[in-house]
């Protein structure tokens, strides 16, 4: 299949303006009611409209980050009600999807874990959804030769164009879009081929993956020995994916959004070698050191680049303030749990021991499996609170728009990811628990 040059970078991505024919995603309702002077003069100079779409069904995502808690005390933690925006204009042709008939591993609704706090969101829409699965494919396929062709049903079952619909519904064109897409599926190439089922190995995985690093982090070096570094991006699925996916998005980004990018990864990366350490000294961890590595063996990259997805920059002070880390960490740290319970039953099926949280927490703490899932459901839901409860905090501390903006941002992925989750019942199945 064609392929790009080891040492040039694939075609920039369209402008926005390819997409006007393609619409945009609903307009939001207007968030929850008015709270406090103090907080409402201050914000209220630099408030902004919440981002088209993110809002989910009654008491979604948006409204949920901006109200903030509840109770006692918590009433200086709430925004001034924002302005719901106009609803964008309708294009003159809209194309219907490409097809009558559901592709193949098109998820069916699914089932939410019990008891899972989590906020529903509004199905993502289906002809952006067509759009994004049809581009990515191409790209796998015609770009980065991805996959053998006996793999293309896990593609599709992968659902990647509903999934990175649903977690930024504030995208303002198919082409933003894409630069989450393609870096979602890279990193999965990665995780597959170089951690699990697709001849994926704890043996020299820290070699592979600082190659591979280097595909989104380049090698500056000698005349003399460049070329082979160069050589060597095209040398498998994983690093032809990374150096793709990287240069659409430091197209799109500025570079303090890619550098953060490039950070965040290093953290994924890192991550994935304490699960290797464990696996090949069989080792289980303690709980609070699972939690550690899955704080970086996590999806924090994908909402750390809401902003460059959504078309507009969160400045590096606001993103390096503390609140704002927190705010990030706890939000990959609850998405991450999302999957260790919707893949449970499917990691459990595979060869060999995979280390989850229910697991960990069963074996470490004594349990049952039953009474270790539900535990770890109880983590999740602990952390998810705790995120609402900064983001709500932070949104009041510093009303700046471009943070307010990244925060409803982030809240809608987190929505989304479990979305996807749910519905994808190609590759998940709840245990029999209940």
């Amino acid at each position: 299949m064609p392929e790009p040059g080891p040492s040039s970078p694939p075609p920039a991505p369209a402008a926005p303006a390819a997409l006007t024919a393609l619409p945009g995603p609903p307009a939001t309702t207007a968030i929850a009611a008015v709270l406090d002077a103090r907080t409402a003069s201050a914000a209220a100079p630099t408030a902004v409209p919440a981002a088209p779409g993110a809002s989910g069904a009654s008491g979604g995502g948006l409204e949920r980050i901006l109200r903030g808690p509840s109770g006692l005390g918590t009433g200086g933690l709430l925004l001034p009600r924002l302005p719901a925006p106009a609803a964008p204009p309708r294009p003159a042709a809209v194309p219907e999807p490409s097809a009558a008939t559901p592709a193949k591993g098109t998820p069916a609704e699914g089932i939410p874990v019990p008891g899972l706090y989590h906020h529903p969101v509004p199905e993502p829409d289906p002809v952006r959804v067509a759009e994004v699965s049809r581009r990515i494919k191409d790209w796998a396929v015609d770009e980065v030769d991805l996959f053998p062709d006996e793999w293309e049903g896990e593609f599709d079952g992968f659902s990647v164009g509903r999934y990175m619909v649903a977690c930024h519904p504030d995208a303002p064109t198919v082409d933003h879009l894409m630069l989450a897409t393609r870096l979602m599926v890279a990193e999965n190439a990665v995780d597959d081929c170089y951690c699990e089922d697709h001849g994926g190995s704890p043996v020299g995985l820290g070699s592979r993956l600082l190659l591979a690093h280097t595909a989104i982090d380049p090698l500056h070096t000698t005349a003399e020995y460049a070329p082979g570094w160069a050589e060597s991006l095209g040398s498998d699925a994983p690093r032809r994916a990374y150096r793709s996916a990287m240069a659409y998005f430091t197209d799109a980004a500025s570079p303090s959004q890619a550098d953060r990018y490039r950070h965040d990864m290093a953290r994924l990366h890192l991550g994935y070698l304490a699960e290797a350490a464990w696996a090949e000294t069989d080792h289980v961890p303690e709980v609070w050191e699972y939690l550690a590595m899955r704080q970086f063996n996590n999806f924090r990259p994908c909402p750390t680049i809401t902003d460059t997805v959504g078309g507009y920059e969160l400045p590096a002070d606001l993103h390096a303030r503390p609140g704002t880390q927190r705010v990030i960490a706890l939000a990959g740290n609850a998405t991450t749990l999302v999957n260790d319970l919707y893949s449970y039953t499917k990691e459990l099926a595979s060869p060999g021991r995979h280390l989850n949280l229910p697991v960990v927490i069963a074996e470490r703490e004594g349990l049952s499996d039953r009474d270790g899932y539900l535990k770890a459901v109880e983590v999740h839901n602990e952390l998810m609170h705790a995120f609402e409860a900064e983001s709500a905090a932070l949104a009041a501390a510093c009303p700046a728009p471009p943070l307010l903006r990244f925060l409803r941002g982030v809240a809608a992925w987190v929505d989304g990811n479990h979305y996807w989750h749910r519905t994808n019942t190609y590759r998940y199945t709840l245990p029999n628990f209940w």
